[in-house]
């Protein structure tokens, strides 16, 4: 450890221990700031049936609020890196979550649906940044023996507020109004602000080259089509509006990873995935998301739709998944600092696998508690595993790249889930088709479907299992990174190895 060799033995642990002081305060900006933003993500699918009778408009213009917002995620988050990189990440990151908080705020005021479709996509200008940066941060100012626990600590908003979201978004609808699931980010929004200028570091500001001009209108036009192209998939993948945003994301993607490749700077530093290492992470961070997926989007559905719970009853049933994440997420960080990221990557993903397979055989007879008790499985595995692979992958880059390598994992994470609710939305109507066709009662057939789509989902945890298998811990002296610049080649021996 470059902490170790700097100094004594003996004095090696109080610096440790006093970096692990001066970042309680930074993280719990970050983790502010990354609540809302996160929490909002989900809070207002529960409000899609008001929005629609307030506005009086169709479900299809409604959707929009949803689809603008995941647009403007999408193409804002590969600017991040370089924003941080010319402006410093302080100050990038008080901006955007300025920008959040006055778009919430728009959004509760709005007088037509067309202004809240705008006004969501203020927001999500501002919230795409706000994850990707505070990681970076957060991970910059973490000493290396410690940066497991510490990003531990990021990883509960992570998990926490997305089960959240449906139980606060159904109590405000309740208790209040729809505007409410909007203006309650106002006072978290300028707590964000408040601790964020008060105690997140002055800026890393560095000097940085010309900005990549085609790099930054490739980039947005790539992931916000690719996005775009997949949530209209449910309309079907033979759609124009599907097709349109397929083909020319799909264009600007192979274009933009041409340009990048040949650049000395490029807006996203791609030629990291020449660390295997890395790659193995990313994989293995994406087959934890879509298996998330499986219980964040499909649960909720099938309490509604089949079990006709409440928005808000639904969200209480997905509660424990939110509790086991929440206790175990500290836990993963503690122990990754000690055996590293396969272990926990093995363990977690297995525990997902198992609740998977009981959620699958659920039928009509299916008890509460019996659903509630795979869920809560899922958020131990996740605890265990999310966040200990993406402080794996952040390790497995040179030091001087983090700032570009949270977005570059962020951006394709949010494809990834795009494509993963697609796809599991697909083949659940699908299976409830097939079902139906073979003459099982209705809500019989639907239940089937749904232990199907859980099985598939666990399938695919159970691939990320065997993944694990081959990951392996950066070493000290990390495989060589083409990056561009000589630079580079010192910052590699930053990379950790514990």
């Amino acid at each position: 450890m470059s902490t170790t060799t700097a100094s004594p033995s003996g004095a090696s642990a109080p610096q440790a221990e006093f970096s692990i002081k001066s970042i309680i305060l930074p993280a719990l900006a970050v983790i502010i700031g990354m609540i809302m933003v996160i929490l909002d993500s989900t809070v207002v699918n529960v409000a899609i049936p008001n929005l629609q009778h307030y506005f009086d408009t169709s479900l299809g213009t409604i959707q929009w609020t949803i689809t603008g917002y995941t647009l403007a995620l999408a193409a804002v988050i590969p600017l991040a890196g370089w924003m941080t990189d010319r402006f410093g990440s302080k100050k990038i990151f008080l901006i955007t979550i300025a920008m959040f908080t006055l778009g919430s705020v728009l959004c509760a005021i709005a007088q037509t649906p067309e202004q809240l479709v705008l006004f969501r996509v203020i927001q999500g200008l501002g919230g795409g940044m706000v994850s990707p940066i505070g990681f970076a941060m957060i991970f910059k100012l973490a000493p290396p023996e410690k940066r497991g626990s510490v990003m531990g600590m990021l990883g509960i908003p992570m998990l926490l507020a997305p089960a959240a979201g449906p139980i606060l978004g159904g109590w405000l609808i309740g208790i209040a109004s729809w505007h409410w699931i909007f203006m309650i980010n106002l006072p978290i929004g300028i707590a964000a602000l408040f601790v964020g200028m008060k105690f997140l570091p002055v800026g890393d500001r560095q000097k940085t080259p010309a900005l990549d001009v085609l790099g930054m209108v490739l980039a947005p036009i790539a992931f916000s089509m690719l996005a775009y192209g997949v949530s209209e998939s449910s309309k079907g993948w033979t759609e124009t509006s599907t097709l349109t945003g397929l083909i020319v994301g799909g264009i600007a993607l192979i274009i933009f990873v041409f340009v990048e490749l040949n650049k000395k700077q490029p807006l996203l530093e791609l030629r990291v995935f020449g660390s295997s290492d890395f790659v193995r992470g990313v994989i293995l961070t994406w087959l934890s998301q879509i298996a998330l997926m499986g219980s964040i989007l499909m649960v909720p559905l099938y309490l509604q739709n089949i079990l006709h719970y409440t928005p808000l009853k639904s969200g209480l049933t997905t509660l424990p998944m939110a509790i086991g994440s929440a206790l175990f997420m500290p836990i993963g960080g503690r122990l990754f600092d000690k055996i590293g990221a396969r272990p926990l990557a093995f363990v977690g993903l297995g525990i997902i696998s198992g609740a998977l397979f009981i959620l699958s055989t659920i039928d009509t007879e299916t008890t509460r508690f019996m659903i509630m008790l795979p869920l809560a499985m899922m958020g131990m595995g996740m605890g265990l595993s999310m966040m200990a692979l993406n402080t794996h992958v952040l390790n497995s880059a040179p030091r001087n790249l983090v700032s570009r390598v949270t977005p570059l994992t962020t951006a394709s994470q949010q494809v990834v889930m795009s494509f993963a609710i697609a796809g599991m939305t697909g083949y659940l109507s699908s299976r409830i088709t097939h079902h139906l066709a073979a003459g099982t009662e209705p809500v019989a057939g639907s239940t089937a479907a749904f232990g199907d789509t859980f099985f598939l989902t666990a399938s695919i945890a159970c691939v990320g299992v065997v993944v694990s298998l081959i990951l392996r811990k950066p070493k000290v002296k990390a495989e060589p990174v083409v990056l561009g610049k000589p630079a580079a080649d010192s910052d590699a021996s930053m990379m950790m190895g514990h």
